[in-house]
């Protein structure tokens, strides 16, 4: 006899999962409901059979997750701008962006690499990689053999390698932040000049439902002077600290509202990157929450303070029954007075 609750205390592993491999709380959601709707619409003397309840969740998510990447490419051709991952803010209630593990490996710059992978590449890494499965067992989720998943993963790390600067220290980020913030809202141009890497690039993600740049902005004064300027044509914008995907980042609301949330990359003491999600499709985690409180290097301990470089293998689902798994192909207007927000 299964019982119910063990069943059930898999999800927040499946959501990790799921999130990594797709950028998306609420495609994650999506991918791991499906699951477990494949599951219990099974008849009970088929599920005596299986051996490994929580491995078949694991290789019908996968599976799942690897039918929407490859729909997801053709999808997000037709997306309105630059598309960016879903920003995971930091757990607080019971939301469901709060069954999201915040580790490195969900870094908005490294699920900005992952988004550079082919679906094949990255489902092979995030299972290998990150959640320590044997290559044997991921080739039964990908459909390939395990000596090409290990070369899927190699390439993927070469793609992660080549993309990524060396992780700076929590503290350190978290202080650039502060001061990138305090010189937005007095338009120090020469504040945020020196604070900027002379090659910094800001992307937006408005999705055509929220004002954003279309392309990205190359150059730490061009993103300086944007910033001034937007300070300017919105000036009750409020910018509040926090944590996105477990790095210090920026919520920004209007009238209590969030309408912009920004994830930053730092290199040598400097901002390289800027990632502004003002999508609010992707805000919903964000709404009503209490965000305000100031960033300190304990906000960003333990494995989310050391980077995205090499993300520490997550626990995975026992053993055995991987194979009995089976899976189908995949299944606002701009807020009045806010400007595209650096980036």
């Amino acid at each position: 006899m299964i019982e119910p609750g063990a069943l059930m205390g898999e999800r927040r592993r499946l959501t990790d999962l799921a999130y990594r491999l797709l950028g998306s709380v609420a495609e994650a959601e999506d991918a791991v409901q499906e699951a477990y709707a494949r599951w219990y619409a099974m008849p009970p003397e088929q599920q005596r059979e299986i051996a490994s309840p929580a491995g078949w969740l694991t290789t019908v998510t996968g599976r799942i997750c690897l039918d929407v990447l490859r729909s997801a490419r053709a999808r997000r051709e037709r997306y309105v701008g630059e598309w960016l991952p879903e920003p995971v803010p930091g757990p607080t209630g019971a939301d469901p962006a709060d069954r999201i593990t915040l580790d490195e490996s969900i870094s908005m710059a490294f699920l900005v690499v992952l988004e550079s992978m082919t679906p094949a590449e990255r489902v092979a890494f995030i299972l290998h990689d990150v959640f320590g499965y044997p290559f044997s067992e991921v080739a039964e989720i990908v459909g390939r053999t395990p000596a090409a998943c290990r070369q899927l993963a190699v390439s993927a790390r070469r793609r992660i390698g080549a993309a990524q600067p060396p992780p700076a220290p929590a503290a350190a980020t978290a202080g650039l932040v502060r001061a990138f913030k305090r010189a937005w809202e007095a338009k120090d141009l020469h504040a945020l000049i020196t604070i900027l890497d002379p090659g910094a690039v800001a992307v937006a993600d408005g999705g055509g439902r929220a004002s954003a740049l279309p392309d990205p902005l190359e150059g730490g004064e061009r993103i300086a002077h944007a910033c001034v300027e937007w300070a300017s044509r919105a000036p009750e914008l409020e910018l509040v600290e926090t944590t996105v995907n477990g790095q210090p980042g920026l919520l920004g609301r209007l009238g209590g509202v969030p309408v912009a949330v920004w994830a930053f990359a730092v290199a040598d003491g400097r901002i390289a990157r800027i990632w502004a999600v003002r999508n609010p499709e992707k805000l919903r985690a964000w709404d009503g929450r209490l965000a305000g409180r100031p960033l300190s290097p304990a906000a960003c301990s333990g494995r989310a303070a050391r980077g995205c470089a090499a993300p520490a293998p997550r626990a995975r689902a026992p053993r055995g029954a991987r194979r009995a798994a089976t899976t189908s192909p995949g299944r606002a207007r701009p807020a009045a007075g806010c400007a595209p927000a650096c980036g």
